[in-house]
């Protein structure tokens, strides 16, 4: 059983390619910035035990301390740095991973705890708030981090500390006498332990991450039969009315996905990012187990319940998840605003990298194009847009419209920086996304769910087999492949993707009999043996799409394959409103112009496309009836560039995903 954080390895994208470019930007500037932001704010020597003036201050989202993550910065920070390692040596990239490593086995404790709050700001309450205080959370980067650290230094310097922190977890937590029958509040560790079991082998490992997911939502599983949180509340003397910021009401446990059982829930919702974390986690032990297993019958039908729930009713045009700011999630069915000034639209960076994970476990339990159709509009919009394109700025939220509250801008660092060193680590394994594949004695077979200039080499018995593609995907739909095989002949065959945005599609040579599965060209070895080179072809064409009818939203939205498009001040400076007023004309002609700045990409001019503004100053005040609106006369072009590319070129900060259109 694999999984993207190891299968990237024998990926390498062309030097010069969009990936490569994007990539290098992080090796050469983002991790540097990063490391230095872990420096100005005290998380880089956090695990010398000090105090630092940050513990005193007040919470700002209570009650959890603002420092309560900085173990999981340092830990997303060691793994992205030891994928670009295996790229490419960087001396003081290198030594800052071996010092940070050097100061986490000098936090140890003696039983294996390892947490900076609980060891310097409130020890003896260890495992006492399980709910609010990410304990396990911390604790499950902190083994992925390991898990990539033994990869490429290829030895146990960290992994065996970490190792020791989990062995206190297993004697903790369970449902045997004496230990918790806990969980934690925000899901990670579970996905963690199940990658540190494909590593060790070990059962303990999976059985603690089974228990996790198997006890969350038991309403009878804490002390006297009541809801684990509730007990541990409870010991904590909490009132019950007592309310954290980020509750809509006391005890809303639908934020932690613990209000039900997992197999019991109907619907997606709470937080985000935890819910995709928790649900990649479940897909992992379906994998384990088998889909047809106990634990896949139980587990899987929740699984695909709540994606289609959240990808049919609960998803931006962009894969952004999550309308609502309060809680960083999923709102009612169809409740998707654009903005703060519309109600919400929250599109959290690390939430859009959750659906990713979730995609690629189900395309590992089901060859579906359908989730690498949005693995990919999530990467090339609702991830890539997370950092701009010098690597040093980022973006926390991803609204589709901005507002006079909350702007169209980047930062290059927030209190809580979950975010910024997570793009880091998905783009240090980005390779691991982009296909999968299984090998045998006599042949191999790789599935190709995105495309990009890259080549895949893979052993298969005696022999190496190269699968490379030559493309300038996601700006042309063609790619060209070449299969090649060193030493002894063996059978290879390719599973290509068709995006569903295609609406057609071509194969050179072509071929008689083609057999598409659920979205997936079959290239049988025989027709590779006669046609090592071949072309596929998916014309992109930029065409406005519509959001469901039920969100009441009379907007429409400009894509381009897998690029979704928006609109700023900067190509529009007459825009004050932040383009709430402008009326788009379904009719324009569009034209692609190819451009250089900030970056190469493909620009879309509406010739006309603003047929006018809706007239406001007769709305001020209450309308019970408006038998029409008015529109100002005169037309103006629209420049629409890719949504990823945003706050990069100065401007005030002004910028739409979603026109509105009046028909």
């Amino acid at each position: 059983m694999e999984y993207p954080q190891e299968s990237f390895v024998p990926t390498i994208f062309t030097p010069g390619s969009f990936w490569a470019r994007r990539r290098e930007v992080v090796r050469s500037q983002t991790l540097r910035h990063q490391l230095n932001m872990l420096k100005d704010t005290g998380r880089y020597d956090a695990f010398k035990l000090k105090w630092h003036p940050t513990y005193s201050e007040p919470p700002t989202v209570w009650p959890v301390p603002n420092h309560q993550f900085w173990d999981s910065d340092a830990a997303k920070w060691i793994e992205g740095a030891c994928y670009f390692l295996m790229d490419s040596y960087d001396a003081e990239i290198d030594a800052a991973v071996k010092e940070l490593v050097q100061m986490i086995r000098g936090a140890q404790q003696p039983d294996g705890y390892l947490n900076i709050h609980y060891t310097v700001v409130e020890p003896g309450k260890r495992f006492t708030n399980l709910r609010d205080m990410h304990e396990l959370y911390n604790a499950g980067h902190l083994i992925e981090a390991a898990l990539a650290h033994h990869l490429y230094y290829k030895n146990d310097e960290l992994l065996s500390p970490i190792l020791k922190y989990v062995d206190l977890f297993v004697a903790t937590f369970g449902d045997q006498e004496g230990q918790l029958p806990g969980y934690p509040g925000h899901p990670e560790v579970e996905l963690a332990l199940l990658r540190l079991y494909k590593v060790t082998g070990d059962s303990k490992h999976l059985k603690l991450a089974q228990f996790f997911l198997e006890e969350r939502g038991n309403q009878k599983g804490g002390k006297g039969e009541r809801h684990y949180y509730d007990v541990e509340a409870k010991a904590r003397e909490e009132s019950e009315h007592e309310l954290p910021m980020c509750y809509p009401a006391a005890r809303s446990y639908w934020y932690h996905q613990a209000h039900v059982p997992i197999a019991e829930q109907e619907t997606i919702e709470g937080h985000a990012v935890r819910a995709m974390y928790l649900l990649t986690a479940v897909a992992d032990l379906v994998r384990i187990h088998g889909p047809t297993s106990e634990t896949g019958s139980k587990f899987l039908p929740a699984i695909n319940r709540l994606w289609s729930n959240m990808i049919e009713k609960k998803s931006y045009v962009t894969g952004g998840i999550g309308a609502m700011k309060k809680w960083e999630g999923f709102g009612i069915d169809y409740f998707l605003p654009h903005g703060t000034d519309e109600g919400g639209c929250y599109a959290e960076t690390c939430a859009a990298i959750g659906v990713m994970m979730l995609a690629e476990r189900l395309l590992r339990i089901e060859l579906n194009s359908h989730y690498a159709d949005i693995m990919e509009l999530c990467m090339y919009n609702a991830v890539l847009t997370g950092m701009s394109l010098n690597g040093k700025a980022f973006t926390y939220v991803n609204q589709l419209a901005s507002s006079d509250q909350d702007l169209s801008e980047r930062y290059e660092w927030f209190e809580c920086a979950c975010c910024p060193p997570n793009v880091t680590r998905t783009l240090g394994f980005l390779g691991g996304y982009f296909w999968t594949h299984t090998t045998g004695d006599q042949g191999a077979v790789v599935n190709v769910h995105m495309y990009a200039s890259a080549s895949l080499s893979l052993k298969v018995a005696n022999s190496t087999v190269t699968v490379t593609q030559k493309t300038d995907w996601p700006w042309n739909g063609d790619v060209e492949f070449e299969t090649h095989t060193e030493g002894p002949p063996v059978d290879l065959q390719l599973c290509l993707r068709i995006p569903g945005w295609a609406t057609s599609w071509e194969i050179t040579p072509s071929a008689d009999h083609l057999q598409v599965e659920k979205g997936y060209l079959l290239l049988s070895a025989r027709w590779l043996r006669q046609n090592p080179k071949f072309r596929l072809s998916c014309p992109m064409k930029a065409q406005f799409v519509r959001p469901s009818p039920l969100t009441m939203q009379p907007v429409a939205y400009l894509t381009r394959g897998p690029i979704v498009y928006c609109v700023e001040d900067v190509d529009h400076p007459w825009e004050q409103q932040h383009f709430k007023r402008t009326i788009l004309d379904l009719n324009a002609s569009l034209k692609e112009e190819l451009r250089s700045e900030p970056d190469n990409y493909i620009a879309i001019v509406a010739q006309n496309g603003a047929k006018g503004e809706l007239e406001t100053s007769a709305w001020d005040g209450q309308i019970v009836a408006e038998p029409r609106s008015e529109i100002s006369e005169g037309s103006k072009d629209l420049n629409f560039i890719p949504y990823y590319l945003r706050a990069n070129r100065g401007g005030k900060g002004q910028m739409r995903v979603g026109l509105r259109v009046l028909k």
